[in-house]
């Protein structure tokens, strides 16, 4: 017989998140913060400090790591000092990543360059620098941030597809690989959410001319779906949290698409 148990329950756990000063990294570290994780938010962007506080003002473990997730001096610095803060290292959500809303042919190598940096050699470098921390707790669980638009293609997003495309695909090498260290990989894939990442692919491809365009920006990206509107942080956030969480204790190797049916 099955017993009634708190499958959400992360207290004890110390969960990484990179990209955590805003959007669904931000979502992310409000959730699993609230189901009692101490939350490493690491960011490029010294801002993110500001929301570190604002979790340890109401009383949940949140620290800030400034850290280039694409340089690996960097990465190992973090790391350490994350240890060093919190004693391991539970939870991984490799989240960072940019956009430029270009087809192929537009695309300038420093551009495909930058967004394939931050988006896969920088879920690489955290991924090779926290297993080991992992391991000495006797396993853990990452989760890395995909896209509707790693499970098919996308207009205006050549470079932003590669690296989603391989997100979701070195997430089942990960899986493979580490499942012998009871360590669950899995791909959580967004699609349209709101977030200042959502604001600037609209100014990217004309969709947003002004501020004032805005909301009706963000209202038609929703407006095509099963579900008729567009996502939270939130709605992402929950879906990171059962793939950390015991509920999700078989999962590893997954693509868990959260996008209101957009790719049904």
């Amino acid at each position: 017989m099955i017993d009634k148990k708190d499958y959400l329950d992360l207290s004890e756990k110390v969960a990484v998140i990179t990209g955590a000063g805003a959007g669904i990294g931000l979502g992310v570290a409000q959730i699993l913060s609230a189901y009692g994780a101490a939350v490493a938010m690491v960011d490029v962007s010294p801002k993110a400090e500001e929301k570190a506080r604002e979790l340890r003002d109401a009383g949940r473990k949140a620290a800030f790591f400034q850290c280039d997730v694409t340089n690996e001096e960097s990465v190992i610095h973090t790391v350490q000092a994350i240890v060093d803060n919190f004693g391991r290292i539970d939870i991984l959500h490799n989240n960072a990543g940019v956009t430029v809303r270009k087809s192929i042919d537009q695309l300038e190598e420093k551009e495909w360059d930058f967004v394939l940096d931050v988006g896969l050699k920088g879920l690489f470098l955290m991924s090779k620098h926290v297993i080991p921390e992992m391991r000495k707790v006797g396993g853990g669980s990452i989760v890395n941030t995909g896209s509707g638009w790693g499970l098919k293609g996308g207009d205006q997003a050549a470079a932003y597809c590669a690296v989603k495309g391989g997100i979701v695909n070195v997430t089942r090498a990960m899986a493979i690989d580490h499942g012998r260290d009871n360590i669950r990989v899995n791909s959580i894939n967004p699609g349209d959410t709101v977030t200042a990442m959502m604001i600037s692919e609209g100014r990217q491809i004309g969709g947003i001319k002004s501020d004032a365009d805005i909301d009706e920006f963000l209202k038609s990206c929703g407006a095509g779906r099963p579900l008729a509107r567009i996502g939270q942080p939130e709605d992402i956030a929950k879906g990171v949290l059962f793939l950390c969480s015991d509920l999700a204790s078989w999962v590893t190797g997954a693509a868990l698409v959260v996008d209101g049916g957009g790719i049904a």
